[in-house]
Parts: C-alpha cells; structure tokens; sequence
C-alpha cells in the first residue's frame, strides 16, 4: 500500500511543516521503496530477532516515516492527524518507546550510523547472518565527528551496513570529490531518489561489506 493510498492527505501534512518539510519531502521515496519492497519486516514481525533494522538517523522531519509506518499497519492512520500535538505520540522527532517500528530515537544528528554498527556488530554475535542493518542519513549529517568514527570501523571489520545518505545539497560548504569520497573501502553507488525501481535496485541485494547509496533528490528549499 502507497503512503498516497493509506492517507491521501499525508502529502499537505507535510507541507503545513514549514520548517522540517524539505526533509519530509526528501525522504518518502526512498522510505516508501525501503518498507514495500526491501525490509524484510512488518507490524507481525516487529519484535522477531531476525528482523531487518531500519534506522533513521536523519530524525528531523519525520512526517514522511511516520505515514509510511502507517501505510504498513504499524498504528492507526488517524495518528496521523494530530502529529506533534499535545499528547500525540507522533512527536517533532520519533520516539522507540511511544511509536511502534520505530527502532531508536533520533533528532540530534550524528547517531544513527554509530547505533547501526552495534546493532549490526550484535547480530553477528547472534548468529544472524541473513538479517541486514540499514540507516538512513542526511547529507549535512556527515559533517558529525562521530560518523568519520563509524565509517572507519564498519569499513575496518567489513560489517554488511547499508547507509541511504540523502543528498538534498543542504551541506552549505559542498564538499570537493563528492559524498562518496567520504566513505573509504565502502560499496558506493548513487541513484535517483526519487525513482522507485532505481532505489530498489540498489538496495536489494545483501552486501558483503559495507555500503553507501547516496539518493540525489532536489537542492533543499526546494
């Protein structure tokens, strides 16, 4: 099921968010793709240990991941009418405890790919060798001292992480080379963002070491 299906108005909810609709905006594709056609997951097997981990390190804005969880049955579609209400428990940033699928907390920026090594590091341990880790990561983000961190580790022990860097131009000073450059000894491919089967395919498959998929959507603002 379409976010556009599941509820119809979700696009002008996302436009009301003046300050965080850039983001929204350039995330859904590749949300959507992610739940209808990657993860292998869903609201029956949520709590499965050998469930594939989505997190969104790129919490700012999380209209769009909110009404793909709702597109997938995670919580009723209404939920969606009150997001950052008083007592709603779709706040301005997700919240594991409150929002069911969300995997872990995120809004201050930088975390998501240092928790995606951990995640990944213990299901290795675990003996899940099918389950796939996957973080999802705004371009400006990459400016974190902690991302060069997990970076170098996951390239050093070849965890099979796969990190979607938005690329919506929002990192103000460009950086020369390109994202790409940025991840040594990682798998790096580029696609559309906003094109499903590109996504798809890029994503389909479980590396055998770690990689980037930057997704080239339109220049923040815009």
């Amino acid at each position: 099921m379409t976010v556009a299906q599941a509820r119809p108005d979700v696009m002008a909810r996302i436009t009301a968010d003046r300050k965080h609709a850039p983001s929204a905006y350039s995330t859904l594709d590749v949300l959507q793709v992610l739940y209808d056609r990657v993860l292998h997951i869903s609201p029956e097997t949520a709590d499965a240990p050998d469930r594939d981990r989505f997190l969104l390190s790129k919490g700012h804005g999380p209209a769009a991941y909110y009404a793909v969880l709702a597109a997938q049955g995670y919580f009723p579609a209404e939920w969606l009418d009150d997001i950052g209400g008083r007592g709603s428990p779709l706040g301005h940033h997700p919240d594991r405890v409150l929002v069911p699928g969300v995997e872990i907390g995120t809004g201050s920026l930088g975390h998501g790919l240092g928790l995606a090594a951990g995640m990944a590091l213990g299901l290795r341990a675990q003996g899940y060798a099918t389950t796939r880790t996957f973080v999802l990561l705004g371009d400006a983000e990459l400016d974190e001292g902690s991302n060069h961190e997990a970076i170098a580790y996951l390239a050093a022990i070849r965890l099979p992480v796969t990190a979607i860097v938005i690329d919506n131009q929002s990192a103000t000073h460009g950086w020369p080379g390109g994202i790409g450059v940025r991840f040594p000894g990682w798998q790096v491919s580029s696609v559309d963002g906003h094109d499903h089967d590109e996504i798809a395919a890029a994503l389909g498959e479980r590396p055998d070491r770690p990689r980037v998929v930057i997704a080239h959507v339109e220049p923040k603002g815009q």
